[in-house]
């Protein structure tokens, strides 16, 4: 028994120290540049982008309900690095209020490391829309690109906070 268990401690010893190493832990989809859930995301949100106006159609606009904003540097050891800055982007979840609803434009501006947003939906004037609720997820690319530091988002009167960090050392 004590030779099974020396022996079972010597074949182990080489995984445990294959597996001690510095590696770089990889961070969720949600917190990542870059990526992106094409159709749904894996809580059923569907990804939605801006889209167009009809031209005859006449529409309210109206600020669009957010849930969460997630701030997703990209990583200074990416091709992306431009001057010591990098460029970000959000990920806003939020959701529609009914059937008729649609993603109709955002905005932003940016004064030093305040970056004030606006994201709009719209729904048809005189429409009869069925009340559903609808889940999305919508990415946008900030303007210019962040060095290392904090920095706030204001997106329809919601302020939310992140930071860019620089380059890990040596």
């Amino acid at each position: 028994m004590k030779r099974s268990l020396a022996v079972l401690g010597i074949l182990c010893v080489p995984l445990l120290v294959s597996c001690s190493g510095s590696r770089e832990v990889e961070s969720p989809p949600d917190e990542r540049f870059g990526h992106r859930f094409e159709d749904r995301g894996p809580e059923g949100r569907r990804t939605l982008d801006v889209t167009p106006v009809g031209s005859e159609a006449r529409y309210f606009s109206y600020p669009a309900v957010v849930d969460t904003v997630h701030a997703r540097p990209a990583s200074f050891q990416s091709d992306l690095v431009e001057n010591g800055r990098v460029p970000v982007e959000i990920l806003v979840k939020g959701s529609l209020p009914d059937a008729c609803s649609e993603l109709h434009e955002a905005r932003q501006e940016r004064a030093g490391h305040i970056i004030n947003m606006r994201l709009e939906m719209r729904r048809p004037q005189g429409a009869v829309c069925a009340t559903v609720v609808r889940p999305f997820r919508f990415y946008l690319q900030l303007d210019g690109t962040f060095e290392p530091g904090s920095y706030t988002i204001r997106l329809n009167h919601d302020v939310y906070t992140f930071s860019v960090r620089g380059p890990e050392p040596g």
